[in-house]
C-alpha cells in the first residue's frame, strides 16, 4: 500500500534499528543495497536514500512516507506533511541543531557582530541564505561537501553546520554563536497520500510503532508483592506513568504491583523497595509503550 523511502548515512544505522525493534524489520540484499522490504501489508516498497532527498521525493509523490530530518525539509522547502516527531539521532536522543559557529578565538559574538561579505561554509545554502538575509548581513555562501568545520579560519570565517551535542566542533576548535534550526527526525508524508484516507491510517499505524518503541527505551517494568501494612509506603515511592497497577494477591495474602519506571533510576528504587518490604522483586525489559 505505502511505499516508504530511509534515510541512508548517518542515520541508517539507527533507523534500521528502530524499525526492526517495532516488528517492522528491513530486508535488503546487502548493507549497500538501496532497494529493501518489510513484510508488512501495509508497505509495498521500500528504498533507502540521502535524507537530503528525501523530502523533495516525497513531495513529488515518488514516495508516501519517509523518515528525514526538520533540517532537510526546511532547507529544500518541500511540500510535505509531518506524521510526527521520531525523538532520535545519529547516537543519542537529543535533537540536532543546525548552528552558526566560527573559530574559538573569534571576536565575533553573535550573527549581528558579523561583518557584510562574511564568508560562510554549509551543506544547508538555502536556509543559510534565508537566515543571514533575515539579520540584514550580506553572505558569500559555499556549498560543503564534507568536513565544513575544517575550513575555520583560512578558508571561511564561519560554518552553519549540524551538531548533536557540539563535541566535535569544540574538537575542532571553534565555537558557536548562534542556532538556525533545532530539528528531530521526523515521519513525512506526501500530502495527497496523507489526504488517503485508507493510506492516512496505515500511516498512523506504523507511526505507533515506532513511537512505541521510543517511548519504551530507558524504561523497565517493575513488578513486586507487598503486605496491606506496606502498601502505601510502596506507592508512595513508586514513579508511573499513570499510577500503578495493583492487584489483590490470593486469600488476602497482600497485593501485587507492577509500574512503568526509568531505567536510570531503578539502583535506587529497588533496594527502597526491599526496605520498605516487598518481596518477589522483578525487573523486566520493555519493547513498547503505546499510550
Amino acid at each position: 500500500m505505502l511505499k516508504l523511502v530511509l534515510p541512508k548515512g548517518s542515520l541508517e544505522k539507527a533507523t534500521l534499528e528502530l524499525f526492526e525493534a517495532a516488528d517492522l524489520p528491513v530486508r535488503r540484499s546487502s548493507n549497500v543495497a538501496y532497494s529493501a522490504t518489510i513484510a508488512d501489508p501495509r508497505i509495498s516498497d521500500v528504498r533507502i536514500l540521502r535524507p537530503q532527498e528525501i523530502p523533495v521525493y516525497i513531495a513529488d509523490g515518488l514516495f508516501d512516507i519517509g523518515i528525514t530530518g526538520r533540517d532537510w525539509v526546511t532547507e529544500t522547502g518541500s511540500d510535505v506533511v509531518t506524521l510526527g516527531e521520531l525523538q532520535y539521532s545519529k547516537a543519542t536522543s537529543l535533537p540536532i541543531r543546525v548552528v552558526l559557529a566560527v573559530a574559538g578565538d573569534s571576536p565575533y559574538q553573535s550573527v549581528g557582530d558579523l561583518p557584510q561579505g562574511v564568508r560562510v561554509s554549509t551543506e544547508y545554502p538555502e536556509m543559510t541564505r534565508r537566515f543571514f538575509e533575515s539579520a540584514g548581513i550580506e553572505a558569500q555562501i559555499a556549498l560543503s561537501y564534507g568536513a565544513t568545520e575544517a575550513k575555520v579560519p583560512d578558508i571561511v570565517d564561519a560554518v552553519v553546520e549540524i551538531t548533536e551535542t557540539g563535541r566535535a566542533l569544540r574538537a575542532a576548535g571553534l565555537r558557536i554563536i548562534d542556532t538556525l534550526l533545532t530539528s528531530y527526525t521526523e515521519l513525512i508524508a506526501n500530502p495527497a497520500a496523507a489526504a488517503d484516507a485508507d493510506k492516512r491510517h496505515a500511516m498512523g499505524q506504523i507511526f505507533t510503532l515506532l513511537q512505541g518503541v521510543l517511548e519504551a527505551r530507558g524504561k523497565v517494568l517493575v513488578k513486586l508483592n507487598v503486605g496491606t501494612d506496606a502498601l502505601d509506603d510502596v506507592i508512595e515511592i513508586l514513579p508511573s506513568m499513570k499510577a500503578p497497577t495493583v492487584n489483590e494477591l490470593f486469600r488476602g495474602a497482600g497485593y501485587a504491583v507492577e509500574t512503568v519506571v526509568p531505567r536510570s533510576e531503578i539502583n535506587i528504587l529497588i533496594p527502597a523497595l526491599r526496605d520498605l518490604g516487598a518481596t518477589d522483586i522483578v525487573e523486566m525489559p520493555i519493547s513498547k509503550i503505546v499510550p
